[in-house]
């Protein structure tokens, strides 16, 4: 039982180490981010979407506001309601 028991520690530990490492946003998608959400007036909001975005997509359209065809993923993800999902 404790072999058992030890293994199922190990896989526990491991497992949260993985999803820490995979929640950390990139350098990349932080710095672009905080630029593009720096006028936002819900900054934690615009922040998680456009991480969420800038992850999928790689980029980040420059500026605070519009530019979006300089990044066609970005511009053309959709929410479950078929708006814009980025800001």
């Amino acid at each position: 039982m404790k072999p058992v028991f030890a293994i199922f520690l190990v896989c526990l530990v491991l497992t949260s180490s993985l999803l820490e490492v995979s929640l950390a946003g990139s350098d990349f998608c932080d710095t672009r981010c905080g630029e593009r959400c720096s006028k936002a007036s819900v900054q934690d909001r615009c922040l998680k979407y456009c991480g969420i975005c800038c992850e999928k997509c790689n980029c980040v359209p420059s500026g605070t506001y519009g530019n979006k065809d300089e990044c066609p993923c970005y511009r053309d993800m959709k929410n479950s309601k078929g708006q814009g999902k980025c800001p």
